[in-house]
């Protein structure tokens, strides 16, 4: 599968971050999307040297940041009463179901979101 847009999980930043080459695959002629939660995330790492930090921005980068708006809001807090996911769980699966576009993770938690489209890795 290649082509499309996607909402990128942290996990799968990390994984392709660190070389995987599956992923790479999937996502290559994709436009990347991440939420505003993964780019705190990645970038708020205790123990990232600057090598991986600036690694991390240069990504990040190259990736459109969704941002929270009022319908993501509502959104998340329908998805965390209903799944009881994280708060940061559920605002990136609400931003991939406001986003209409397939949350690509590695987390199995995910499917507890029934209206999510997902595309799960398996390493």
């Amino acid at each position: 599968m290649s082509g499309g847009d996607f909402l990128l999980d942290t996990n799968i930043v990390l994984y392709l971050l660190s070389g995987e080459k599956k992923i790479a695959e999937v996502i290559n002629h994709a436009q990347w999307h991440i939420s505003f939660i993964s780019e705190l995330e990645l970038l708020s790492f205790s123990s990232i040297t600057s090598t991986e930090k600036e690694a991390i921005k240069k990504f990040i980068g190259r990736c459109r940041i969704i941002d929270i708006n009022r319908e993501i809001k509502e959104l998340a807090i329908q998805v965390r009463k209903s799944t009881k996911l994280p708060l940061p769980d559920s605002i990136i699966g609400a931003t991939a179901i406001y986003m209409e576009m397939p949350l690509f993770t590695a987390d199995k938690d995910f499917k507890k979101i029934k209206s999510l489209p997902l595309i799960l890795f398996e390493a």
